[in-house]
């Protein structure tokens, strides 16, 4: 079975056409994305990546991440299962013919799984990253623990793993925005739907992929957006409301989230909310 995070966007059948998945894509690499720069940034000079550091980025979006580790010198290359469209959006900012990028020759960006980045002249990666945080809806564990099964053995040994997950509820003001996907979904639907971060979500999956944990730290990420509409737009993009919207519609949704922002919305218009995200450092045996 092809690995896969759990992260989805909506099919293209349904009334969804692959035109908004490619500006849901969009909108996550220009409004969302960069939401998560202090997390990238602290983990990136926790571990001292540089020009010795060969990196595999699984569900690597549409690149940011990867942009900046090829910025201090590494080699990159990237998985992304789930989004074609946020995929080549990765593909414009990386690959050697994108005017002004700093990556090195050989970046590899794929669909599918770990070993299809694997080149003929790929040396074993030293670090592997999951950036795409954990710990917010139900049954992202295995998705990502499915991904780290095919892509450790492509590490060398004693090589870096680095995940990311949600901080604690009452940390992230954006968890109250996301109890809107709980409220509108299912109950009984087992996966896609939102639930609060647990204390151990990325201990276990290091302990289930056979990893050993090597220390953790926490990040400041506020969601910081110019106006309301952008907020919608960038938390839609992150594919936690999709299954609210299959369940429901568009336009509740929509009415929805900007109800639930509108507590975080400052005098001059702005969208505000303060979020702690974990990180985990394991080590490949």
């Amino acid at each position: 079975m092809t690995p896969t995070l759990v992260r989805q966007h909506l099919p293209t059948t349904g009334g969804t056409s692959r035109r908004d998945l490619g500006a849901r894509a969009r909108d996550w690499s220009e409004i969302q994305e960069r939401m998560l720069v202090p997390l990238y940034e602290a983990v990136y000079e926790r571990l001292e990546v540089g020009p010795a550091t060969r990196l595999l980025a699984l569900g690597c979006g549409s690149g940011l991440a990867l942009l900046m580790a090829a910025s201090r010198g590494a080699a990159v290359a990237g998985v992304e299962p789930s989004s074609p469209e946020r995929l080549a959006l990765a593909r414009e900012r990386l690959l050697p013919e994108a005017s002004g990028t700093r990556a090195r020759a050989g970046t590899r960006l794929v669909e599918g799984t770990p070993v299809d980045a694997v080149g003929a002249k790929t040396a074993p990666y030293t670090l592997v990253t999951a950036f795409e945080p954990i710990g917010c809806l139900a049954g992202d564990s295995e998705g990502l623990g499915d991904l780290l099964a095919s892509a450790t053995p492509l590490a060398e040994r004693g090589a870096t793993v680095a995940l990311a997950g949600w901080g604690p509820p009452e940390r992230c003001a954006t968890s109250a925005v996301l109890r809107v996907a709980t409220k509108l979904t299912d109950p009984l639907r087992s996966t896609g739907s939102w639930r609060p971060a647990r204390r151990d979500d990325l201990e276990e999956v290091a302990q289930r992929a056979g990893l050993e944990p090597d220390g953790s730290g926490r990040v400041s990420c506020p969601f910081g957006y110019a106006d309301l509409d952008s907020a919608l737009r960038g938390l839609l993009s992150t594919g936690l409301f999709d299954a609210a919207i299959e369940v429901t519609d568009q336009a509740q949704v929509d009415k929805e989230v900007t109800e639930a922002l509108h507590p975080y919305q400052r005098r001059d218009g702005t969208v505000w909310m303060p979020n702690v995200f974990r990180y985990l450092v394991a080590r490949v045996p």
